[in-house]
């Protein structure tokens, strides 16, 4: 379905593979572009990598939405998980990419039911690992 604002639909496959990181753990991480008016699966994280694997999927100098699932323990001893929503859009990227990722966000975010936190990043250093760990605690 698209949307009336920004004109974008979501594939479906973002939203089934969406359901297996939450629910099944399948994938780490999940990449996103859009693509000829929709938002499609850019890159699938498996669920042994780690959080500079996912940092270095992200192309410098075009935009993209992400989810992670972050796993950590708290002080209490348990394990937890967090999945992040980012929404990357590079200082380099192209101002028209901006805009259209931008317009189109919160209509796709509303799609993936589930996410905890969202971050935005215009460069790596917002989206450390060291902020996510902020967040999640």
């Amino acid at each position: 379905m698209a949307n009336a604002a920004s004109g974008m639909a979501v594939n479906d496959e973002c939203k089934l593979r969406f359901l297996e990181l939450k629910a099944k753990r399948t994938y780490r991480f999940i990449l996103f572009k859009i693509e000829q008016q929709q938002v499609v699966i850019d890159k699938l994280g498996g669920p042994n990598e780690s959080y500079d694997d996912f940092t270095a999927s992200f192309p410098p100098d075009e935009c993209r939405y992400a989810v992670y699932d972050f796993d950590f323990t708290t002080d209490e001893n348990c394990q937890k998980s967090k999945i992040f929503f980012i929404a990357w859009s590079p200082d380099s990227s192209k101002v028209r990419m901006k805009m259209v990722y931008a317009s189109s966000k919160d209509r796709f975010k509303r799609e993936l039911d589930g996410i905890q936190f969202e971050l935005q990043a215009t460069d790596p250093s917002e989206m450390s690992l060291d902020i996510v760990k902020g967040r999640a605690f």
